[in-house]
């Protein structure tokens, strides 16, 4: 009797842990993470303000950070589309400049900045970037934008 009630209390726990996991995947903690976040001074051409961080803040003219993610990385220059950190669209195949979403793509400068990036080039997107020294999302080191 005892090992039946074990056996009906175990099962119904599995049957409510199966459609969680199904639903959230089998992600390893930390890797859902998006490492392509990055916030920018977008006070715009006239501004000479280059701030640039992986988490939200001030510019050093003093308006907000402005969340958006990297696209491309191309040698030490990120492409930004600033549709917002949650967003996931990429460069438009028509226009190179603008993101699929519609936005124009902001180039952002990461010499000087200190942060990591990853510029593995190719056809790798994994746009990685971070404050700390680390592994690309495709494996590789990161580089340090000195």
């Amino acid at each position: 009797m005892r090992r039946s009630a074990f056996l009906r209390l175990f099962l119904f726990v599995l049957a409510l842990a199966v459609p969680t996991v199904l639903a959230h995947g089998t992600k390893a903690p930390g890797k859902g993470a998006r490492k392509d976040i990055l916030y920018v001074c977008a006070c715009g051409d006239a501004c000479a303000c280059t701030t640039v961080s992986t988490k939200p803040g001030k510019c050093t003219c003093g308006k907000d950070l402005q969340g958006g993610h990297v696209v491309k990385v191309e040698k030490d220059e990120a492409l930004v589309c600033l549709c917002g950190a949650d967003c996931a669209c990429k460069i438009n195949s028509k226009d190179a400049t603008k993101c699929t979403c519609g936005n124009t793509l902001k180039r952002v400068k990461l010499k000087g900045t200190g942060l990591y990036f990853c510029n593995c080039g190719g056809a790798c997107e994994c746009n990685t970037l971070s404050d700390k020294a680390g592994k690309c999302g495709c494996g590789m080191a990161l580089h340090k934008a000195s």
